[in-house]
């Protein structure tokens, strides 16, 4: 099973490398008010777009923490457009900030994140592209922290999005942030204190001095300034400052707020060697006990590239879907 699942994604790593050149993917920079820096996305266009005046939907794929905007080009995200041929996929950028508005900023910086996305990048890509702008026309989806970004965003802006997904999301986010704030949980325990060798001190300093000079190093794939390296891309602050605020960005407490009728269509899926499948179990038990309509989809896979390779045509096939089908271009069911 690994071995077949390993050729499958190569295979598909090739596929999206021969239809990428068809399917170009365009980098666009502006600048973003909500967090005061020239940021950056990617962006692939349906191939009849510079000769059509259509109007398209949009998917946007969010990336995972430490990744970037490139992420969802290089595992074939134009591929998987190039299948429909009449969908925009846009891959923005928000660093290691967990796709939230930090309640503390530090040294300077301004790190509204979420309105990063909702307000500025789908802003930009709605007054440049021509786009479907309004629900029907919209869905969201990411992986692993771009998971509970899909998620939570999704839910927060339920009348942005008629579809949002999650995959290998890190769906206890804020969850464990409040209940570590309330007591309900014990913080997060340091190493234990151990006598070394001076060849062990010396080691451990060397290892700790290479991260750090690791966390230093601009990405030149990245190409953003003053945002290309970790240390750079990961907000100074606090995320949370009370257990309130936490649970406003909560997945599983935003899904009872939101009134039955108003929520969007929702996606899951995990590798089943994936830690993270639990969390995402346990949310789609939440959507069962409710008697919330969603798709579920697990399949052999850890938390890696291969599986989200083999996830992306999953999530563009089903979402692509159900926004066709908002958009009344798909047979309606028989009465």
């Amino acid at each position: 099973m690994i071995l077949r699942s390993s050729i499958l994604a190569t295979l598909l790593f090739v596929l999206a490398a021969s239809v990428g050149a068809q399917e170009e993917v365009r980098t666009i920079e502006f600048h973003s008010p909500a967090v005061e820096r020239m940021m950056k996305y990617n962006i692939v266009l349906p191939t009849s777009y510079d000769s059509s005046q259509e109007r398209y939907p949009v998917l946007y794929l969010l990336h995972g923490l430490t990744s970037n905007y490139v992420a969802w080009s290089r595992m074939g995200a134009a591929f998987y457009a190039g299948l429909v041929d009449d969908l925009i996929i846009v891959m923005p950028d928000v660093g290691n900030s967990w796709y939230v508005n930090w309640d503390e900023n530090g040294e300077g910086q301004r790190n509204n994140w979420e309105d990063h996305i909702i307000v500025d990048v789908i802003g930009h890509v709605d007054a440049n592209f021509r786009t479907i702008a309004r629900r029907e026309g919209r869905a969201i989806n990411g992986l692993s922290m771009g998971g509970y970004g899909g998620l939570t965003l999704g839910l927060r802006h339920a009348d942005q999005f008629v579809s949002i997904g999650s995959t290998s999301g890190a769906l206890s986010y804020a969850r464990t942030a409040a209940r570590r704030m309330r007591g309900e949980i014990q913080p997060r325990a340091g190493r234990p204190t151990q006598q070394l060798t001076p060849e062990q001190q010396a080691a451990r300093e060397a290892s700790r001095a290479r991260r750090e000079a690791s966390r230093m190093r601009p990405n030149p794939s990245i190409g953003i300034g003053g945002f290309s390296s970790q240390a750079e891309r990961s907000p100074t602050g606090r995320a949370f400052l009370t257990p309130e605020s936490a649970d406003a960005y909560d997945p599983f407490e935003l899904i009872l707020d939101v009134p039955r009728d108003e929520l969007p269509h929702i996606y899951l899926d995990s590798g089943t060697e994936d830690n993270l499948i639990n969390v995402a179990r346990e949310f789609a038990q939440v959507l069962f006990e409710h008697d919330i309509p969603f798709d579920f989809m697990q399949m052999p896979g850890g938390h890696n590239g291969a599986y989200w390779v083999q996830s992306l045509g999953h999530i563009v096939s089903i979402q692509y879907e159900v926004i066709r089908r908002a958009l009344g271009e798909r047979p309606a069911s028989r009465r």
